[in-house]
């Protein structure tokens, strides 16, 4: 054999694979999984500046936000396995952009699921409030009512109430709660007197929102209920229409409320960080501690189930433990 013959002709195909692994420059290794790391870092810290392009490619980006840390995992853990420098630092940046967007949520001190430490007190001071679609098709109603009570709420909203399923949810929560209003599929039990009630026009085709005035702790309370068009997948896009139509509609309606204290609870069908939800977030403020995911209840990807106030303090939010719904129910403390 030649001086100049290659030194690993004869060798497995193995060894050699691995020594040409190691003849590329350490700092060349890894541009694939870098490149998906710092582009991840760009969508996540610029995602209001991503366009929808005609197909919502924004707004769904923005309902899996959360979900980038998987990028940055699999980026990171791509840079261990080769030893590239260059995807070990795009995979931190993305884990550095998703950690100043999401830190404060996850350090806010929400819990996945199950109430703040302590528990939730029957009464006293504050107000304890839970929303949740219960599903029309839902086997258990009395269950599911029965499981709400359990975190003592002073307020319950409810979506996809059914003719049939009334009777059933009225048996538990009448007792906890005597004052009840119910327009089409929501409704509302509280534990403070209702005043006023009426149905919230803002789908002319379909009656699933309430408006209420409730004489809670601290002066009269404007409680909305709401229950938006859903969105689907499909091979024009995200289809969003509908939904943020009845967006729009809800956040002109807010804008006459005359009330100082105004609460928004219901099934909105946008996650938390969609930029659709701009219409309620310029009027109220998200009580949101924690991530705090309820559709699906079987494996929670987004939290579409939402709580919005006006004039109240800040609260604690979190998911109660799966019903017979197809989403995990959402429950807010409020201050005194």
């Amino acid at each position: 054999m030649s001086a100049g013959a290659d030194a690993t002709a004869g060798a497995p195909e193995g060894v050699e694979r691995a020594a040409r692994w190691r003849s590329v420059p350490r700092w060349r290794r890894g541009r694939v999984p870098a490149v998906l790391g710092l582009l991840t870092a760009l969508a996540l810290g610029g995602h209001r500046l991503l366009p929808d392009l005609g197909v919502g490619l924004g707004s769904l980006w923005e309902s899996a936000l959360p979900w980038g840390a998987l990028v940055a995992v699999a980026v990171l853990l791509c840079a261990a396995l080769r030893r590239a420098p260059a995807a070990a630092c795009a995979g931190a940046v993305a884990a550095a952009v998703w950690a100043v967007l999401f830190g404060p949520l996850l350090l806010s001190g929400g819990a996945a699921s199950g109430a703040p430490a302590g528990g939730v007190p029957a009464g006293g001071a504050g107000l304890t409030v839970v929303t949740h679609n219960v599903n029309a098709h839902n086997p258990d109603p009395a269950g599911t009512a029965r499981a709400l009570l359990a975190v003592h709420p002073d307020l319950v909203a409810l979506e996809e109430v059914t003719d049939t399923a009334l009777p059933a949810y009225r048996g538990v929560l009448d007792a906890a709660l005597p004052h009840h209003t119910r327009s089409g599929t929501v409704a509302l039990w509280s534990r403070y007197p209702v005043t006023e009630a009426r149905r919230l026009v803002i789908d002319p085709g379909w009656n699933r929102s309430l408006r209420a005035e409730v004489q809670a702790p601290g002066g009269p309370l404007a409680v909305y209920v709401a229950h938006l068009a859903s969105v689907r997948v499909t091979a024009a896009g995200f289809a969003t229409g509908h939904r943020d139509r009845d967006l729009a509609a809800l956040g002109s309606a807010l804008d006459g409320e005359p009330l100082r204290r105004v609460l928004l609870l219901g099934d909105l069908n946008t996650a938390a960080d969609d930029r659709a939800l701009a219409p309620l977030t310029g009027r109220l403020a998200p009580a949101r501690t924690g991530l705090g995911f309820t559709w699906p209840a079987a494996f929670p990807l987004a939290r579409i189930d939402h709580v919005l106030t006006r004039g109240l303090p800040a609260a604690a939010t979190w998911t109660l433990p799966a019903t017979a719904s197809d989403h995990l129910p959402l429950a807010a403390r409020f201050g005194a």
